[in-house]
């Protein structure tokens, strides 16, 4: 008989010591490390995924097109890249109670409703909770299966006898596989779960989603060995008194990984928000200083959303740096550069930058519309209404070029926006749309005599 021998993990990245640790080495998390009982001689036939698999040459392999299956949800399609991919292993992340089982649910309907087989598996919820709460959303279908179960055996038994195109765990942390000594949650436990679905989507051509826990800091639980193992990763985000979510694809590995897709949280469920950019800016103040407007580019879908900038004296020998929904290193970085370049004492004033709407930007298009925001708070002078600036900041002042500027520009042209400030190499190699000015600039303050000057 093989001799039983235990290890510890860590809870948070996976990190295995013989011995227990108060502070696991690796993520420098303290307490959590837990003791798990192994085999000299793991079970491997879950990572395996075929017994006849021979070298071939690329030039001899044969690709074909495979048919995605549409969600008739266009915003959850378009993170996707256009849709489910047979025999694909999907996780989708997010802080509990943001809505990860309702959008699921009714993308599960929306499948169903095309003739295809739905198996939607939980082990959080009962058949009767589930029920609930598909009344509430209007969902009934005839080919959507419920299944109340978290022993992986059982499942895998299921989805052999429904033979479903689409199955949903809900969610990994609750599942188990009875061949594991360690309790339903542990890294092993979520490894090997893990590793077992993506043998039986690989095999059978089952499109599989997996739901998981996100930690206090909006990482998925468990190791990271699981976003490396998965196809496609989601992050389902927003803030708790905001109606709005963001679904954002972090890794694909069948389309982009800068899209996003916007739902608005209602009674009835989860409804598509088709034009983000007006329901950023549908309370934008107007002739109010500290405020200005960016067009973002998330993926191919550029966004418009407004920034606002709050400067106040400071009681503080340092002064106070916030920044949400945005990088605070970039907006320090920013601020060093309007005080060395353009001269603007701000040592002695509280910072506060904020994107209005709770979304979160991170590219570096939005340099310039921060700066005109900062500038303006200071200034206590508002920009014009209906101007968009946008543009990178060099620590040497400079406005650097941006990508994707036409989009950006037809974008602001269909919401109203008189007047567009870029950089001035993105002026050539590209129509400019009549009804719309666009003005180039080189430097930070040749945009800022634009937006105070005329």
């Amino acid at each position: 008989m093989a001799k039983v021998k235990s290890q510890y993990s860590c809870q948070e990245c996976g990190y295995v010591s013989p011995k227990w640790m108060g502070k696991c080495p690796s993520c420098l998390k303290w307490n959590t490390m837990v003791e798990e009982v192994t085999s000299p001689n793991p079970n491997v036939q879950s990572l395996q995924l075929s017994h006849s698999s021979i070298p071939q040459l690329i030039v001899d392999i044969k690709v074909e097109d495979e048919p995605r299956i549409n969600t008739n949800i266009g915003e959850l399609n378009r993170v996707l890249g256009g849709g489910i991919v047979p025999g694909s292993l999907i996780l989708v992340g997010g802080d509990p109670g943001i809505g990860k089982s309702t959008l699921l649910l009714q993308s599960s309907q929306s499948i169903a409703n095309q003739g295809y087989k739905v198996l939607y598996v939980s082990g959080e919820e009962s058949v009767k909770q589930i029920k609930r709460r598909a009344e509430r959303l209007s969902i009934n279908s005839e080919h959507l299966y419920i299944l109340t179960e978290n022993q992986l055996n059982h499942i895998e038994k299921q989805i052999q006898q429904v033979n479903p195109q689409v199955a949903i765990i809900d969610s990994i942390q609750t599942m188990y596989n009875s061949e594991i000594s360690s309790g339903p949650g542990s890294v092993a436990q979520v490894r090997e779960c893990t590793a077992r679905l993506m043998r039986i989507a690989k095999s059978s051509g089952i499109a599989i989603i997996i739901v998981g826990h996100v930690t206090k800091q909006g990482e998925l639980a468990g190791p990271r060995l699981l976003e490396h193992m998965v196809d496609t990763v989601l992050y389902f985000e927003g803030e708790r008194h905001h109606t709005y979510r963001i679904l954002r694809s972090v890794k694909n590995r069948f389309g982009s990984t800068n899209e996003i897709g916007i739902f608005e949280m209602k009674e009835v469920g989860l409804v598509e928000v088709s034009n983000p950019s007006e329901l950023f800016l549908s309370q934008r103040p107007i002739g109010v200083a500290g405020s200005s407007v960016v067009a973002s580019m998330e993926g191919t879908r550029p966004v418009l959303v407004e920034i606002q900038a709050l400067l106040s004296p400071t009681s503080f020998v340092t002064p106070r740096r916030m920044a949400t929904g945005l990088d605070q290193q970039r907006v320090a970085l920013i601020m060093a550069v309007l005080e060395k370049r353009l001269g603007m004492f701000l040592q002695n004033q509280d910072a506060y930058v904020n994107v209005a709407g709770g979304v979160k930007l991170a590219e570096t298009g939005i340099d310039l519309s921060i700066a005109v925001s900062i500038a303006s708070s200071f200034r206590d002078k508002a920009t014009g209404p209906f101007d968009v600036f946008i543009g990178e900041i060099g620590l040497t002042g400079e406005v650097r070029g941006i990508s994707r500027v036409e989009q950006r520009v037809l974008e602001a042209k269909k919401l109203g926006f008189k007047r567009v400030i870029i950089p001035e190499k993105n002026l050539k190699g590209w129509n400019i749309p009549n009804g719309i000015k666009v003005i180039g600039v080189q430097t930070v303050a040749d945009a800022l005599d634009i937006a105070f000057g005329g």
